[in-house]
């Protein structure tokens, strides 16, 4: 899925084409994604006053106070052709925009995106915005705030992240980097975070992010951007996705685990649980943990 890192540079492959620019041409070539697409004709004439992103979400003001929200889904994309490229719609381009500069078109193969047309004012009071958490390369999130709200949070630290209502865009991947550069375990409870912790962690939040951004974001499995060029992130990860391959710190094995449905890489070395006790997988019957040498009563 694309996260925050893949969506802000999407937006920013997009403000050439987009922003302070009349929509000409639009094409709704499918009546409902995850939800129900808007007609058509509204948009027709109306100019893109403004383009930001908020969480995993694209807005595009328009200048009758109006506002598109895009939401790329599992594997959304949106790609730009230049005004002289333009090309027949393959099989799941499904929204095509066209505007002086060129055509921006959302191909969406499972559907689960969003392209919804709110009326002014509606950004202040839609369900999908109003209880988002703060964004986390913005002030608000602070190791102060970050502390202050993990405080009766007993999940894992690593689901934590994951919520949007505690902090937006941070995600699976990048969750799992930041708390590596942390050195947090993330199965750590979340309220037995440290201030100091908090503050390291909020740091390698912004770190990981930054770093991914000016990568490009992270390419995994059909992800691209609007240029149709990949990101590059992936080959700095030091956790995600190197189940078994040596931790480029010290060496011992990434692991892997299942947390939220969702899975979880770590050093069980560099992310130690400072508590005692064993935070990893449940060893089989009869056998030792990999990680604390205690037998199959560990914790």
């Amino acid at each position: 899925m694309p996260e925050l890192p893949e969506v802000e540079t999407t937006l920013r492959g997009l403000t050439p084409y987009l922003l302070h620019q009349k929509i000409t041409q639009v094409q709704i070539r499918a009546p409902k994604l995850r939800a129900p697409t808007p007609p058509a004709k509204p948009l027709i004439n109306l100019t893109v006053t403004k383009l930001e992103r908020r969480a995993k979400y694209i807005l595009a003001h328009l200048s009758n106070g109006t506002t598109l929200l895009i939401h790329l889904g599992m594997s959304g994309r949106l790609t730009i052709l230049p005004a002289a490229h333009a090309t027949p719609p393959g099989k799941h381009d499904h929204i095509i925009l066209t505007t002086p500069k060129g055509t921006i078109t959302l191909n969406d193969a499972r559907r689960f995106g969003l392209f919804l047309h709110l009326k002014e004012g509606a950004l202040t009071t839609h369900p999908l915005l109003t209880a988002l958490g703060p964004e986390p390369l913005g002030p608000q999130f602070t190791a102060s705030y970050l502390h202050t709200q993990l405080r009766t949070r007993k999940t894992p630290i690593k689901v934590a992240l994951m919520d949007s209502h505690l902090v937006v865009g941070v995600g699976n991947i990048y969750a799992s980097e930041s708390l590596f550069r942390a050195h947090i375990h993330p199965q750590t409870p979340a309220h037995k975070l440290t201030l100091k912790q908090c503050q390291t962690l909020v740091t390698c939040i912004h770190q990981t992010l930054t770093e991914a951004i000016a990568a490009g974001g992270s390419s995994l499995r059909d992800f691209a951007h609007s240029n149709g060029q990949l990101g590059y992130f992936q080959h700095s990860f030091h956790a995600y996705g190197r189940t078994g391959k040596p931790c480029l710190t010290c060496a011992t094995p990434i692991q892997k685990i299942t947390q939220a449905q969702r899975s979880t890489f770590f050093c069980p070395h560099c992310q130690k649980n400072e508590e005692g006790g064993c935070l990893t997988a449940p060893p089989s019957r009869n056998t030792q943990c990999a990680k604390c040498a205690r037998s199959k009563n560990c914790p």
